[in-house]
């Protein structure tokens, strides 16, 4: 854990957080500053700074969270798809640097602007 880490500190309950789904080492959360309605985070339990540091291992738990995530949100927002998003590293926009996901429900002729997405 990195003390000034705020997903290691959402991670170990020190920060209190709305969990969608979790398993033994990832979990999903509403975004808190959703760019759409339902955008939500999936989330290393331990800390990896980008996508890169992830261990391979761990990809079926990955894909297991963003599966019934997606799943979740597309039922309960009633969206037709989704994206799923990593910025990794500060050139491509990563913020916080320990290694998370973004969901975004998508609906027929949403119309969101790719900038969303991206920028």
């Amino acid at each position: 854990m990195i003390s000034d880490c705020v997903f290691c500190r959402i991670s170990s309950g020190e920060i209190s957080s709305k969990k969608i789904y979790e398993n033994a080492n990832f979990f999903s959360i509403p975004d808190a500053s959703p760019r759409v309605d339902g955008h939500s985070l999936v989330i290393s339990k331990k800390h990896f700074a980008t996508i890169l540091d992830l261990p391979s291992e761990l990809g079926e738990e990955f894909i297991d969270c963003v599966k019934i995530t997606s799943e979740k949100l597309m039922r309960e927002k009633n969206a037709s798809g989704f994206n799923v998003i990593s910025n990794n590293f500060k050139s491509a926009g990563q913020v916080v640097h320990h290694v998370h996901f973004h969901i975004i429900p998508r609906r027929k002729d949403d119309k969101m602007d790719e900038e969303l997405m991206f920028g």
